[in-house]
């Protein structure tokens, strides 16, 4: 497994389990020689060609970017329609077996969740504003306490 991230998270990328770790301040993945069966994009930083050029032929492209909006998250749609490599929407349908396994890795160790940052249900709008700076390094909690 690859992870692309910034300078100050290789460390936690690594940390999480990927084989190899590019830093995309110093190197473009998708000029590279690499050839991917999976992209899981969360930031939207490149065009859907510069994605193809980096998949295998029968690789996906998941577009996940809130930042994009769905008029991106459409465009994958419509562009695996015409495309050999498939563009499709990460869509989950939540359900409580799921989230039960879920709870058995995260309390045995296996999965590990990252969390950047914690925040008091009042302090949401802060943990709002951190989070539109763009430099969580993974998850911001919102605690909901009784009598908030």
């Amino acid at each position: 497994m690859t992870g692309v991230c910034s300078t100050g998270n290789v460390d936690t990328v690594r940390s999480l389990g990927a084989d190899h770790v590019i830093d995309h301040t110093r190197e473009d993945f998708t000029q590279g020689e690499r050839r991917y069966d999976l992209i899981l994009d969360n930031v939207a930083s490149h065009s859907f060609a510069e994605y193809r050029r980096v998949l295998k032929p029968e690789g996906t492209l998941i577009p996940n970017s809130g930042h994009a909006g769905m008029g991106y998250v459409f465009k994958a749609f419509l562009l695996s329609l015409f495309v050999r490599q498939q563009e499709r929407p990460f869509v989950s349908t939540p359900n409580q077996d799921d989230l039960i396994t879920l709870k058995e890795l995260v309390g045995t160790g296996r999965v590990t969740p990252v969390i950047d940052r914690t925040y008091p249900l009042r302090e949401t709008a802060e943990a709002f504003r951190y989070l539109d700076q763009g430099h969580a390094r993974g998850k911001v909690i919102i605690i909901m306490e009784n009598g908030e």
